[in-house]
């Protein structure tokens, strides 16, 4: 689903930079990209299994947030129902949730923000 977003996302005119493997159990994979994350202009985030990925990193970096919940995973997690519903329920401003495994959605729609970003 990231890869689907990226493409899409790439396939309408954005420049797109992937991280991959950068999961909320090892956060400090996360942290190694903190300068490429602090200076996107939107970012697409990933997540399965508790989903809270796009909300720990909409409460550490200033962009805005696109969370993409994925049914991918094992456990409880309901087939992405689980993530889905972490993410809708997060207190973490600046993030906006599309549906289980909607890649396509989350491309557009950071598009959609990064042509609007540059009108203003």
């Amino acid at each position: 689903m990231a890869e689907e977003a990226a493409a899409t996302a790439e396939a309408l005119g954005s420049r797109v930079e992937r991280i991959y493997d950068v999961g909320a159990a090892g956060l400090h994979r996360l942290l190694e990209f903190r300068e490429l994350l602090y200076n996107a202009r939107v970012i697409v985030a990933t997540a399965g299994m508790d989903g809270v990925l796009p909300g720990i990193i909409s409460s550490l970096f200033p962009v805005p947030v696109i969370a993409l919940p994925t049914g991918i995973g094992y456990g409880t997690g309901i087939d992405g129902f689980a993530a889905m519903l972490t993410m809708l329920n997060s207190c973490s401003p600046g993030m906006a949730v599309v549906n289980i495994d909607n890649g396509f959605g989350a491309g557009v729609f950071a598009y959609k923000m990064m042509m609007s970003a540059k009108q203003e």
